[in-house]
């Protein structure tokens, strides 16, 4: 058995994987089944792998200060580009898990063709508790936790595989920031996607085909499972678990710097933080889907 489970896994075409029962998971898999997200392209490779992380500022920061020789963990990977980004070009040993095995195929197949033998996939549900405690000096789960059943049981697993002074990196939907988003679904239950393609800024701004647009709308508009949050609600996690609050984003203060966020911030007031949080709507934050972001060390 790898290291980095504690259960038994079975082996199939280099993918480890665990029956999945829950039915709410169960759905979830079904849903990206459809329409795998991201998907890749013919042409992707090692090098247009890269080039879309180093596009991504919050996945670039992350990969430039995890450093070497390090244990990292994604949850929710789905077709594992951002965990490839990840292990491309250093010695980190990554592990990417998801419960959609037709996704987590796409991500072997790419690793395969491009010889990337440091990272290994699981086919799983977290809520099933297959990772070894106290494994991990990094943790990635963004866009993930709220598709679940139980977002803070989820978060209180992935806890519970962070090393001492590891680091684990949250991104939720936000209750206010979300409120595009959620306004555009009325208008797309109502007059399709054609209105989208006019209204919402990723559709409208970004060279998408028609996949791609299919897999952006399936995801933030029509997704079975979705809860909503607020920064406040995530530090109760944090402090329930041990986990220092290192940074948001939105920042929690008036700190707009996000060049450094995995230096410590000030997590300001109650006022400041609904304040950033009502400011996602009128900004790219909010036009994007209403994501917001918190980093935290394990004490």
């Amino acid at each position: 058995m790898e290291n980095f489970l504690k259960k038994e896994l079975k082996l199939s075409n280099g993918i480890l994987t665990f029956e999945i029962k829950d039915n709410e998971t169960k759905k979830v898999v079904e849903f990206y089944k459809k329409t795998p997200f991201p998907n890749y392209k013919e042409n992707d490779n090692k090098q247009t792998i890269l080039a879309k992380g180093d596009k991504n500022f919050l996945a670039a920061q992350f990969k430039n200060f995890i450093g070497h020789k390090k244990n990292i963990l994604e949850v929710g990977c789905g077709t594992g580009q951002l965990s490839i980004y990840f292990s491309i070009g250093s010695n980190n040993k990554v592990v990417a898990l998801d419960p959609t095995l037709d996704s987590l195929k796409l991500a072997k197949d790419f690793t395969d063709k491009n010889n990337i033998s440091n990272i290994n996939f699981i086919n799983a549900d977290i809520f099933d508790d297959v990772l070894a405690n106290e494994y991990f000096d990094f943790v990635w789960s963004n866009g993930v936790l709220h598709h679940t059943k139980d977002p803070y049981g989820a978060f209180e697993i992935l806890t519970r595989s962070l090393k001492k002074e590891g680091y684990i990196l949250i991104g939720l939907y936000n209750k206010i920031g979300r409120f595009r988003t959620i306004f555009r679904r009325y208008i797309y239950k109502l007059f399709g996607k054609k209105i989208l393609e006019i209204i919402d800024p990723t559709l409208r701004n970004l060279k998408l085909d028609e996949d791609e647009k299919n897999a952006w709308i399936r995801d933030q508009y029509i997704h079975p499972i979705e809860s909503l949050h607020t920064i406040d609600e995530v530090l109760e996690w944090f402090k329930k678990n041990n986990i220092k609050f290192i940074s948001s984003i939105p920042s929690s203060d008036f700190d707009y710097d996000y060049k450094d966020i995995f230096t410590l911030k000030s997590r300001g007031t109650y006022l400041t933080r609904i304040f950033n949080q009502f400011s996602m709507i009128f900004n790219s934050l909010g036009s994007d889907g209403g994501l917001f972001v918190l980093i935290g060390k394990k004490e």
